[in-house]
């Protein structure tokens, strides 16, 4: 076993420049690509493979559908590769691939409907009728009722 070998550690070396990817990739676009069709593009995170051979960039968008602006981004993705090669000083700059976050509305709408489950005065009929109802619904387990917290520090 060598005496110079290093443990990997989680987020090293790949995590860092997936990292300076996002970071770089976030002001070409801005500059780089038509807000009148892609939106504002706000990227949410760089998944690389272990070869740095593709990159999988991870975007949410306000003011334009996520797919205009998943096709407008993955067109310019050779021109942002060949912008990100200049800036970049590694041996291999991978191929770009965009793919809409759906985690941010994902989580807004759990909100949503937890906060609703959780208002006083709201039944288990009343979230049937609307039609957003969870799976325990579906199989006639009604929510729990909210309960005030216990006291007892006296």
């Amino acid at each position: 076993m060598s005496r110079h070998r290093q443990k990997k550690l989680p987020g090293g070396r790949n995590q860092r420049l997936a990292d300076q990817i996002q970071k770089d990739l976030a002001e070409m676009i801005q500059r780089e690509v038509d807000t009148a069709r892609a939106g504002l593009v706000t990227l949410t995170g760089v998944d690389l493979t272990p070869d740095y051979a593709h990159a999988k960039v991870y975007f949410t968008v306000m003011g334009a559908e996520p797919a205009a602006a998943e096709t407008a981004l993955n067109e310019k993705a050779g021109w942002l590769h060949s912008l990100l090669f200049k800036r970049l000083h590694i041996h291999t700059v991978p191929t770009l691939h965009f793919f809409h976050d759906r985690q941010m509305s994902r989580g807004m709408e759990m909100n949503r409907l937890i906060a609703q489950a959780n208002t006083p005065g709201v039944k288990a009929d009343e979230l049937t009728e609307s039609g957003q109802t969870g799976q325990d619904e579906r199989e006639g387990i009604a929510p729990a009722e909210p309960s005030a917290p216990d006291d007892d520090r006296a």
